[in-house]
């Protein structure tokens, strides 16, 4: 099957795609008495708690420290949110899989995409409190679009890899959350990337989250306009982690079966 012959199937299952899309956004508030309002309030309570910590106990100097916080928790929780749905996604679908033929693909891609519905709403978290410190709302925002574009389709690249992956290797599941951990600590997210020690900056520098969210803030706190190499790389990690997460699945997808 070739990549246009995908790209029909998406277009024929979209239904499918918008029906796993709703039920895993209302599995994941079932139950629950504030519903699609957590999307809200929970990045503003983590912002609460770590501002308190890191500008308090650490004493990190930022300017606008709570919404630089806020900026990058959202990218960071969105990128680990919907890349660790979308690791578990295949297993979680093997009983439909095994029973009738279906786009494999949409299941990461359904995952990805309910988390996308999320952080958008947490935007409006984002925005609240812009207004409540006095950030003053700039014309890039009108980037904001293109900053999330970028790190929905890395974290759908990356969605494919791991849940093509996990199927043959199912320690990936533990091994994971590890990583995502070590993620956290060298994206500069709660910190200013200038105290990184010179030796440790490549760490940092080679980080793709760390593109991205600069990208972000640059958008929506700064009011820069990003420039050309910026847009460069954050285009390179996005398409570069969507082409080879693509090549990936499509390579390995006819042995699900035998798997899971």
């Amino acid at each position: 099957m070739t990549l246009f012959e995908d790209f029909k199937s998406l277009i024929g299952y979209r239904w499918l795609l918008q029906l796993l899309v709703e039920r895993d956004l209302k599995i994941k508030y079932r139950r629950s008495v504030l519903g699609y309002f957590w999307s809200i309030l929970n990045p503003l309570l983590m912002m609460i708690i770590l501002t308190i910590v890191f500008s308090t106990v650490f004493r990190f100097d930022i300017p606008n420290y709570p919404v630089y916080l806020l900026a990058g928790q959202l990218m960071y929780s969105f990128f680990a949110e919907a890349t660790s749905m979308a690791l578990e996604s295949i297993l979680d679908g093997a009983a439909l899989i095994k029973k009738v033929y279906l786009p494999k693909f949409i299941f990461p891609l359904s995952r990805v995409l309910s988390s996308f519905t999320s952080v958008i709403l947490s935007l409006c978290a984002l925005f609240l409190v812009m207004g409540v410190t006095g950030v003053e709302f700039h014309l890039t925002l009108l980037l904001l679009p293109v900053a999330m574009l970028y790190i929905l389709i890395f974290s759908i690249g990356v969605g494919f890899i791991m849940s093509a992956a996990v199927v043959f290797f199912r320690d990936l599941k533990y091994l994971y959350s590890v990583l995502l951990t070590a993620l956290n600590y060298i994206t500069p997210i709660f910190y200013p990337v200038n105290i990184v020690p010179t030796e440790y900056k490549a760490l940092v520098m080679y980080n793709p989250l760390y593109h991205f969210v600069t990208f972000f803030r640059q958008v929506t706190i700064y009011g820069q306009w990003p420039d050309f190499e910026t847009h460069i790389v954050c285009f390179g990690y996005a398409f570069g982690a969507m082409l080879l997460g693509i090549y990936c699945f499509r390579k390995h997808q006819n042995n699900f079966i035998l798997y899971v």
